[in-house]
């Protein structure tokens, strides 16, 4: 008996089929008139308060559009808000603050590895500069503008720097094109 009774008060929710033979079951005939009269009443007043407690929540979900009208708070303003609120909630999470560690010695690593690389490049081409082959080359260089610097014209036999010789040259070639119009009216006229 103690079985059956422990069975009746079990504390589980009711689930499919026993969902189902609770519905179909008829307990009208297990019910005086005054419990039925009695559980009628209770279901009108819980009806009316479920109506009243709607139209209440109806009325503050209005309120509060109003207010966050008034505030100027808008849909886009909340979403900004809450966005926000989460990302400051992430940044304080210890994952996040474990990655942004990693990252941070990472990054000084491979500024770290770039700044060796950049001077190994600048040694290499210092060393370069100063290989008898470039040296070669530079003489090879300042011949070939020596050279053109007699053949222009220049009374300057000491080389010079590269601006001396672009100096020259340019004068020189004005000198030549500013002399040929000259020739040509001389021409007309005879």
């Amino acid at each position: 008996m103690e079985a059956q009774a422990q069975g009746l008060l079990e504390a589980e929710p009711l689930r499919g089929r026993d969902e189902d033979a609770v519905a179909s079951a008829d307990f009208s005939s297990m019910l005086s008139d005054e419990e039925r009269e009695e559980l009628k009443a209770e279901l009108v007043q819980l009806e009316d308060e479920i109506t009243t407690l709607r139209q209440v929540l109806s009325a503050k979900e209005r309120h509060l559009v109003e207010i966050k009208q008034k505030l100027g708070m808008n849909l886009m303003n909340e979403l900004k808000q809450n966005f926000s609120k989460s990302w400051h909630d992430m940044q304080t999470t210890t994952a996040y603050k474990k990655t942004h560690e990693t990252l941070s010695h990472a990054g000084q690593k491979a500024t770290a590895a770039f700044s060796n690389v950049g001077t190994a490049i600048s040694k290499k081409f210092g060393d370069m500069r100063n290989s008898p082959t470039f040296k070669s080359f530079e003489e090879r260089v300042e011949t070939t503008v020596t050279s053109l610097k007699t053949k222009v014209g220049g009374t300057n036999q000491g080389g010079g720097s590269f601006e001396e010789v672009l100096s020259s040259t340019a004068h020189a070639s004005a000198q030549s094109s500013a002399g040929a119009p000259r020739r040509a009216e001389e021409e007309l006229q005879c």
